[in-house]
């Protein structure tokens, strides 16, 4: 055993061991469909990046099983709608994506148009009686909220404060140009696991050293099982952050190297950090590097499938360089996430023993205890 020595008070490390959700959290029908209500129909989403939305374009979006429209019209503006029709329900937008050849959605069953507001504008081929009032069938407006450059809805009447949302707080990016990055790569991958499972393996590094040699080898204390220095059983406030890569990197690529110019905004101690995330419980997280940001983001598909989708995102003048390397930033962290994912899905079928009903998560694990509480409040607050 290795016994635990007493951490310093400002330590982040449990006291104690905690039993973590039970294991049909992971795998039941009843639990996914009460958290799609309870969590991700009340939360804000991500729904993509506003440089990856053209102008006069609708484009479907799920969340939570519900069936979306997301439409920028000709001034930039971003709206968001239920993808129905008020006449009788017919979806507006059947494929996945469309250009708009004005500003009217028109619905393809029976020609019922709304503006780009969700204003019922024309209704053709029917007669109007005197109690029917246009005006009471707008379309079901989503809420929609851009972040530095991303973009988010929330299906609930009464989203929660976005503000509150990402865990350094909203100017936790205000040193990189995120706004104006654009998109150089994007991977996508379905994983055989609850979501959960990966958010848990992402908020932990004791499976580090066995899951990631490369990983462990780029940023030296990973190979220690942990994410950062506070993390170590003698850790004290008094001790100085160090360059957190190995000798003579500077950024999360095959060879350590920077792709392009680096970011000249950055703060000493941002770029001494190598890496820095920021997370979107339960949507996404952003990794801002000295060069370039990754942007990783879950969607559920069931209580044991996820969709993993990774964004690459840089400076235009980046991507433009004759001798630009897409393949030594991209393959990196394409090996970590692929690594992750065997992982989640080896956790997962695990959790279908029957002998297996709940864990127990140790002091290093103390931000899978956050997220597991989260997850808990939510569920309780139905």
């Amino acid at each position: 055993m290795n016994q635990m020595q007493i951490p310093h008070p400002a330590s982040p490390l449990l006291p104690h061991c905690e039993p973590s959700l039970p294991a049909l959290a992971y795998y039941d029908a009843d639990w996914f469909a009460e958290e799609q209500k309870t969590i991700w129909a009340r939360s804000w989403v991500y729904a993509g990046r506003v440089n990856d939305l053209p102008v006069m374009t609708m484009r479907r979006v799920e969340i939570a099983g519900q069936n979306l429209i997301l439409v920028r019209d000709r001034e930039g503006a971003i709206t968001a709608f239920h993808n129905t029709c008020r006449h009788r329900g017919s979806e507006l937008c059947a494929e996945p994506a469309r250009k708009l050849n004005s500003r009217l959605i028109a619905c393809p069953y029976h020609q019922c148009s709304y503006g780009l507001d969700g204003r019922l504008v024309r209704t053709p081929f029917v007669s109007i009686t005197p109690d029917f009032n246009k005006d009471d069938f707008t379309l079901f407006k989503v809420h929609v909220k851009l972040w530095n450059g991303f973009i988010y809805l929330c299906l609930a009447d009464d989203p929660p404060d976005f503000a509150d949302v990402p865990d350094l707080g909203a100017h936790a990016l205000d040193n990189w140009p995120t706004e104006s990055l654009v998109t150089g790569h994007t991977f996508t991958k379905t994983l055989d696991c609850n979501w959960k499972v990966f958010w848990e393996n992402y908020n932990e590094c004791l499976h580090c050293p066995g899951i990631h040699p490369e990983l462990s080898a780029a940023v030296p204390i990973y190979s220690k099982g942990y994410m950062a220095p506070n993390e170590a059983p003698d850790w004290t406030p008094e001790q100085e952050a160090e360059h957190a890569l190995r000798e003579g990197a500077m950024t999360w690529s095959m060879n350590g190297l920077a792709c392009g110019p680096e970011f000249t905004t950055l703060t000493q101690a941002e770029r001494d950090a190598g890496q820095t995330f920021v997370t979107l419980v339960p949507t996404m997280f952003i990794v801002a590097h000295v060069d370039y940001i990754r942007a990783v983001s879950l969607k559920p598909l069931g209580p044991e499938r996820t969709e993993l989708k990774a964004e690459w995102l840089f400076p235009a003048e980046t991507l433009a360089q004759p001798d630009f390397d897409l393949g030594n930033v991209v393959d990196f962290a394409t090996l970590v996430m692929s690594q992750d994912g065997a992982a989640c899905e080896m956790n997962q079928r695990g959790l279908k023993s029957s002998k297996f009903t709940e864990g127990v998560l140790m002091p290093q694990e103390f931000d899978v205890y956050r997220f597991q509480s989260w997850i808990r409040d939510r569920m309780e607050q139905n």
